[in-house]
Order: C-alpha cells, then structure tokens, then sequence
C-alpha cells in the first residue's frame, strides 16, 4: 500500500466516522424499534397498525405532490431567467434566491402566520380597501404554501445549476436549422434540463412529506402529516416501536421515489447522447 492511498483513507476517516454516527446508527436504530416489542422481541405487529394511518400518508402525499408541482412551476422560469443572465447577474440572482434561506426555518414559518391570520397583513390590507377578509390561516392551501416557500430554493438552485451549462450554441444552432421557439424549449432546453428538474423534485419532495412544524403553524394542527404521527408517537405516546415503524415506511416511500426520479433522469440524460 503506498503512502497516497494510506494518506487518502487517513483524509476519509472522519468522514465515514460521521457517516457511521450520524447516518448508519440512526437507520439501524430505526430498524431495530421498528422490527421489535417492548420486550425486544421480532415481531411485524407495528407495521399492522399502519393501516389506521393510511389518511396520514394519502394526506402527506398529496400536499407534498401539489407543493413539488407548484415549486417545479413557479422554479423553472426563474431558473431559465437567471441563467440567461450575465455571470455578474446570476451571482446576484443566485444570492437573492438564497436570502431567505439564511433566517431561521422556525421563523419563517412564523412570519407567514402573522401574514395569513384572519387580522394579518393580507386580510389587513383587504379591510383598508373594503373587502371581505379571507379565511386563510390553518387551511391546506396555508399548509401547501408554507411548504412551497420553505423549498422553492431547492428547485430552483439544481434547475439553475443544469441551465447555466447548456452551450448558447446549441440554440443558436437549432434557431438557424429553422427551429422556433416551442421547438428550442422542447428538444434544446427542456431535455438538457432534465436532471437538475429529477434532483429538484427530489429536494422539495422529500423534505415536504416529512414536514411537521409547518402543518402544525399553518394548519393549526388540522392536517396531521407523517411528520406529525412521528413526532407525536416520540414525543407524546413514547411508542418508539410504532414511531420507528412509521419512519421505516416513509424511508422506503423516500427511497422508492429517489430512485424513480434518478431512473428518470438517467434515461433522458441517455436518450440526448443518442
């Protein structure tokens, strides 16, 4: 073994320790409990009882589904925008979409309360021009945005990243053979941007299907989510086994998207290469 390899694990050491500590035992934990009793027996009792939270999961589903949707809407033209700029500007932009990311995530969510409460800003405002005020706070549509705000940065930032690559000339060249513009966004853009919208997808769904402290602010505690069953089973019931077990469900829902969207991606990244 010579000195660079020994030098290069040596460099790796404290990174697999962390990776060990903060990652491996965790998962490991969580499958223990989720795959045991009180009395440390095996046992698939935990997961029987998953079928009285089946609205949790259809729920957390769906908002997350709806919040990834609109984020992927509201990201790509900004993403486009952005990489369309001089370098100068995009570090600009970039630095912007990034803003709002340096406060904490608690207050955050805290500020979008004062902004939807029934004598918030919004309806604030709506009194001051003679409308009606509008019920908006612990509604799943203030549950849905909270999420959107929360990780709109996430979608944008990889779809960003994929765009400011793409070779202006490769447009150029297809303006020139005769394309227009419908046809330059859907066989230039929109393929070549495919892999920064997979990692996207993938960094708004997930941490939306997990969420808890947003549904329980902007939803009044109304629309239980997954992350809400778990923290409560932690928390609240100190029924680690159920908890984990729910856990073990959501990470294997996790993984299984992961890997869809990664399939995705590779095969469109493939199919450009033809």
């Amino acid at each position: 073994m010579n000195k660079s390899s020994i030098g290069a694990r040596l460099a790796a050491a404290p990174y697999l320790v962390w990776s060990v500590l903060f990652v491996v035992a965790p998962l490991l934990m969580v499958v223990y409990y989720a795959f045991t009793d009180d009395s440390g027996n095996f046992t698939f009792l935990n997961f029987a009882q998953l079928g009285s939270y089946s609205d949790v999961f259809v729920r957390s589903i769906w908002f997350s589904l709806i919040a990834t949707v609109v984020c992927l809407v509201l990201a790509y033209p900004v993403a486009y925008l952005i990489a369309m700029r001089h370098e100068r500007t995009q570090r600009v932009l970039v630095m912007l979409i990034m803003l709002p990311m340096w406060m904490n995530f608690l207050l955050r969510t805290y500020s979008w309360m004062a902004i939807l409460e029934d004598t918030g800003v919004i309806n604030s405002i709506l009194s001051k021009l003679g409308l009606s005020p509008v019920h908006m706070i612990n509604t799943p549509g203030a549950v849905i945005l909270g999420m959107v705000y929360n990780y709109l940065p996430y979608m944008i930032l990889p779809i960003y990243s994929v765009l400011a690559k793409l070779e202006r000339s490769m447009i150029e060249a297809a303006q020139d053979l005769g394309a227009n513009r419908w046809q330059v966004f859907t066989r230039i853009i929109l393929p070549h941007s495919m892999p920064g919208i997979a990692s996207g997808l993938t960094m708004v769904f997930v941490p939306s299907v997990s969420t808890f402290y947003i549904s329980q602010k902007l939803g009044g505690g109304k629309f239980d989510l997954i992350g809400d069953t778990i923290e409560r089973q932690f928390q609240t019931s100190y029924n680690y086994h159920l908890g984990a077990a729910i856990s073990f469900v959501l990470m294997v829902l996790i993984l299984v998207c992961m890997a869809a969207l990664n399939k995705f991606a590779a095969d469109d990244e493939g199919g450009l290469l033809i």
